[in-house]
This record gives structure tokens, sequence and C-alpha cells, in this order.
């Protein structure tokens, strides 16, 4: 012991108790004097045994506090899962309540209201264009029969017979030309692939254009104005040229007598921005511009028998998003219709 423990305490077991002792030397001995301690060392033991329970209980209650609040925490989850498992059409108009979502859920449920609302109109659009579309085609069918009825009833001469066969082809290219016209629509939802992208100079084709509708507009004393910095665009010749038709054929068919169709344009490294402005005969609200671009939708001062199937505009917006574009509609001084188109551009 001296030699292990010189001069220092140290604890020893003798006869299976323990001590704390110290090992002292004097000139003619050494002396060991050693004091109990299985008070202190039970006391600790049973310290660490009390310790250990506590932190236990301490851990497993800690554990129960973070599994309740992760649990009335991802309760507001929960409901926004319910809701989205009962999605269906006739629920689309169903809600969450912002003001019940915690703070930090509150952008995930107004996220949710913002989808809910998208698909509730984007369905309202679907459900009206199924059943226009189905009038549509059903209304130059019902005539086909019909006089195809009415000739077959009785014999006809030559002359009856050849002016019903122009009224039907007269019916037929209409309704041919609103199939090519939603097959159009059904092309470009899929975007441009990387070979239709192709430069196509703004300027020539909106010249040739309006020499195009020139004779159209003249009829009506209605004349063009071009300006500004015409660049190349980037897109399908043969849909950019379908696009700016209908926007100066809607522009003549809306233009008052007498008037001037402005088409202007700012080109930039990476956008081209186009323009075209005509009068109005009569005054429109910016308000009621809103639905122009829904398909089939005829505005309501429209000549029903003259004007088309309502697919312009719609083929317009429709051909913008194919080439990564917007097109726009703005009112000025409620007698001026300004359609404004953005496409990328090369400079």
């Amino acid at each position: 012991m001296w030699q292990n423990n010189a001069q220092q305490q140290f604890v020893t077991h003798i006869n299976d108790r323990h001590y704390r002792a110290i090992v002292i030397e004097n000139e003619q001995a050494l002396s060991l004097i050693a004091l109990p301690i299985d008070v202190h060392h039970q006391y600790l033991v049973q310290f660490n045994r009390q310790l250990s329970l506590i932190l236990f209980v301490i851990t497993l209650l800690l554990v129960s506090i973070t599994a309740l609040s992760v649990y009335w925490g991802f309760a507001p989850l929960a409901t926004i899962v319910q809701k989205m498992k009962g999605i269906n059409p006739e629920r689309l108009d169903e809600r969450l309540t912002v003001s019940d979502m915690p703070l930090e859920l509150r952008p995930l449920a107004q996220s949710y209201n913002l989808m809910l609302a998208k698909l509730e109109s984007n369905f309202d659009s679907l459900s009206r264009f199924s059943d226009n579309i189905a009038h549509e085609l059903r209304t130059p069918l019902a005539t086909l029969t019909t006089q195809t009825q009415v000739m077959l009833s009785k014999p006809r001469s030559l002359e009856e017979y050849t002016e019903q066969l122009h009224h039907q082809h007269h019916t037929l290219a209409q309704l041919s030309s609103l199939i090519n016209n939603m097959l159009l629509l059904a092309k470009t939802q899929k975007g441009l692939s990387d070979s239709q992208r192709q430069p196509v100079d703004s300027e020539v084709l909106l010249t040739k254009l309006i020499d195009y509708f020139e004779l159209i507009a003249e009829e009506r004393d209605i004349s063009f104005e071009k300006s500004g910095a015409f660049g190349l665009l980037l897109g399908d010749n043969s849909l950019l040229q379908r696009l700016f038709a209908n926007l100066l054929s809607n522009a003549i068919y809306y233009a008052a007598s007498n008037s001037v169709i402005e088409i202007q344009s700012v080109t930039t490294s990476k956008m081209a921005t186009i323009t075209i402005t005509n009068q109005l005969p009569e005054p429109l609200a910016q308000k009621e511009t809103d639905k122009l671009f829904e398909r089939f939708y005829r505005h309501d001062k429209a000549d029903q028998h003259q004007a088309g199937a309502g697919l312009g505009l719609s083929i317009v917006q429709a051909i913008a998003k194919a080439h990564s574009g917007t097109v726009s509609i703005r009112i000025k001084d409620e007698y001026y219709f300004e359609v404004t188109v953005e496409l990328p551009s090369l400079r």
C-alpha cells in the first residue's frame, strides 16, 4: 500500500467493507489509518439508481410530449390530406380555413386553396368547352341532315340540286374549319419542339399579311400603320402567321369604319413586343375583355351570323403559349382595343 499510495488517500476493501485510508510513515513503523465509508458508498449507489430512474422517466416524458406535439402539429396536415383525398368534380368549391391553421402551415393552406380555385376554373372552362363544341358540331350536322332530307323528300330540278349542293358545301367548309381549328389548338397544347423553332422575320411576315388584308380593309376605309423596330422571332413560321392573321382579321372585323389599325413593335435581345391597336365603333369596358380568350366565346355585340366560331383569340393565346410567349388585351379610353403579344426574339 505504501508503495502504491504513499501519503495519498485511497479506497480499499477490508472484510467486504469499504474504507477510505491513508498510510503514514514515521521513524519506526508505517501506520494505516482507515475510515469506513459504507454509508457513503451505499448512498452513491442508491443515488445512481435514482438518477438513472429519473433520467428514464424524464426521457419517457419528453418522448411522449414530443409525440403528442408532433401529432397535434401534424393534425392540420391530416386535414389537408383528407381534403385532397376527397377532391372530385362535385366538390371543387370546398376550401380550407386559413385562419384555423398554424402560422407555419398557412402558406400551404393558401397554396392549396389557390390550386383548388385553378382546378375549379379549368374544370368549368372544360365543361363549357365540351358543351360548346358539342353545340358547334351539332348545328352544321343538323343543317346538313335537314337539307338532305328535304332534298330527298321529292324529285327536284337540276338548279335546286345545284343550289343545295352549294349550301351544303358552305356548311361543310364551316365544319372543316372548326375541326381544323380544334386540331390546331390540340397541337399547340404540347408546345413546340426544338426543330420547329426557327428565325422568323416579323416585319416580312406582317407586311405580307397587311398586303393580304388591305383589300378587305379598304371596303370600310380602314388603313394600316406599321412602326417600331421589327426583329427576328424564334418560332414556327406557319403558327406565327396564323397568330397575326387572326389578330388582324379580328382588328378589321371590330374596327370602326374610316379608322386606322396601328401595329407597333419593340424588340430586345430576348423578347419582341408587338401591339395591334384598333378603334372601336362603340365603347367597351376592360372587364368585358376577360372572357374573350375563352373558346367559342362571342362578344354579345358581334354579328353571330358573320362572326366565326369564337376560337380566334383562343388560338392566338394557345400559339403564344406554345412559343413561351404571352398575349394580353387592354382597353384605352373605352374606344381603343389594344392587343399586345410578347414572343421570344433573336437580335
